[in-house]
């Protein structure tokens, strides 16, 4: 892993959508994520984005019943009790105000930190 500067570190705590434009703390905070049981959050907005990307009609109806058996239908893998509810904008706004503040706060992202 590349040594992370306090710069660096520090610009990611103004906002979730820094932090998500980071490779390198995308993975810490999927980490911290599954640690608290709900990563399904950052896969499907993560998926969602891979999604706006497809280009082939094809290949987005191919993709979408693929995230919907997976994410929204009853009984889905990753379906949640209110999974009806969720969009890819709620799922981000999940994040933005539960557990990005949390993560911030966490040790894992303080011991980050440290280590600069």
């Amino acid at each position: 892993m590349p040594q992370l500067c306090f710069e660096e570190l520090s610009q990611w705590s103004h906002s979730l959508e820094r932090l998500l434009t980071s490779k390198c703390m995308l993975i810490f905070y999927k980490a911290f994520l599954k640690s608290e049981y709900s990563d399904e959050n950052i896969e499907f907005w993560l998926i969602c984005e891979e999604y706006k990307k497809i280009k082939c009609s094809y290949m987005m109806s191919t993709r979408a019943r693929k995230i919907f058996k997976r994410y929204i239908q009853a009984e889905a893998p990753k379906e949640r009790d209110n999974t009806k509810k969720y969009r890819r904008a709620h799922r981000f706004g999940l994040m933005e105000k539960d557990s990005y503040p949390r993560f911030l706060k966490s040790n894992a992202y303080r011991a980050l930190f440290d280590a600069t």
